[in-house]
């Protein structure tokens, strides 16, 4: 029998650098949890939208009208399931692949890989981010990105970031 797992490429390390180049220094971050809040998510404090300045770890980033990805949040406030509070909590830690982009190039890497006007970005972090549906907000001052892509797309993106040099 054929092993069909030879014609797929082998998953990267993510563990080091996942790509250096044009002003970027792309990294993955490790150990991030991430839910999706649906409903009211009070709890969870200011929202921020696309390219919004998260102050660490621990962001609450929009996604849409009732809807916010979490990261690093009180395990006690997102047990799975619908919360008497008026929200459910979705764990989605194993769904997104999260990169940070930091250096100088980032103005021009989102010049060319957003949809969006990035001086104007509006309220929503989902973005599309070369070609890609995405979350896009900062983390401690605009030329550090945070940017959660689907897992399976982790390595496309990278070699996206390759493809420009």
């Amino acid at each position: 029998m054929r092993d069909l797992a030879q014609s797929w490429p082998r998953i990267p390390d993510w563990s080091g650098t996942a790509y250096e180049g044009r002003g970027i220094h792309v990294t993955t971050v490790q150990g991030l949890t991430q839910h999706l809040i649906s409903g009211n998510f009070a709890a969870f404090g200011t929202d921020i939208g696309a390219l919004g300045i998260a102050s660490g770890d621990r962001a609450t980033v929009r996604v849409a009208r009732d809807r916010v990805l979490v990261t690093n949040a009180e395990p006690a406030l997102v047990t799975p399931g619908w919360r008497e509070e008026g929200f459910a909590a979705t764990d989605v830690s194993a769904m997104y692949h999260v990169f940070e982009i930091a250096g100088p190039g980032v103005p021009d890497l989102l010049r060319e890989a957003l949809l969006i006007d990035p001086d104007n970005a509006g309220p929503s972090a989902a973005v599309m981010f070369a070609g890609l549906h995405a979350i896009l907000y900062c983390v401690e001052r605009s030329d550090r990105l945070r940017l959660h892509v689907e897992r399976g797309h982790a390595a496309y993106l990278v070699n996206w970031l390759e493809s420009r040099d």
